[in-house]
């Protein structure tokens, strides 16, 4: 099958998952700098998120621009990956509206983690499909910083429990590290 109308349906998904975490923004009452005091957590979270989202957005669109052709199992792996991509707004909720209590912030690094679980499947199953000697395969090389992000991961859920902020910084950690493009994809493209 061709990839066009999966990157189509992945684009659209990415597109309203971000449209419902701005619509969980609420305005602020007042009309003073203090008045947006109480919301920090909320748009902290939000703006993590969103970067989030964006990164693994800016990812796939790599990722989809170096293969050809896709498959049933390809389908369903990127349809995983979409669906805790669109839990992202009600953690997200959760953890800014319970002001990064331990609980929201370690379901939120769960989601974190999942879809980092869903993205490595997702790219197991193209490997497969497109074989190793492709563009996809070598752009892709051992993806240490895929792995290395989900044992972040998961080292932030568990850490939550011991201090919150730990979970935070991990997950903030994480998201520094990708919100620099990923260029190995276009290295390979451009020659």
């Amino acid at each position: 099958m061709g990839k066009g109308r999966v990157e189509a349906f992945t684009d659209g998904v990415v597109a309203i998952i971000i449209t419902i975490m701005v619509l969980e923004l609420k305005v602020p009452h007042g009309e003073d700098f203090s008045a947006l005091a109480p919301l920090w957590p909320v748009f902290f979270s939000y703006v993590l998120s969103f970067i989030n989202v964006g990164i693994y957005w800016n990812n796939l669109h790599n990722m989809f621009h170096t293969v050809q052709r896709v498959d049933g199992y390809v389908l369903w792996a990127n349809l995983n990956l979409l669906f805790w991509l669109s839990l992202m707004p009600v953690t997200t909720a959760f953890m800014g509206e319970n002001h990064f209590a331990p609980v929201p912030v370690a379901v939120y690094g769960a989601d974190l983690a999942l879809c980092a679980v869903a993205y490595t499947i997702l790219v197991t199953k193209l490997r497969h499909l497109h074989g190793a000697d492709t563009t996809f395969a070598k752009a892709l090389g051992q993806d240490r910083k895929g792995k290395i992000s989900l044992a972040i991961y998961i080292a932030g859920v568990l850490l939550t429990f011991v201090n919150q902020w730990i979970g935070v910084a991990l997950y903030v950690a994480v998201a520094i590290t990708w919100f620099v493009p990923d260029r190995r994809f276009e290295k390979l493209i451009e020659k």
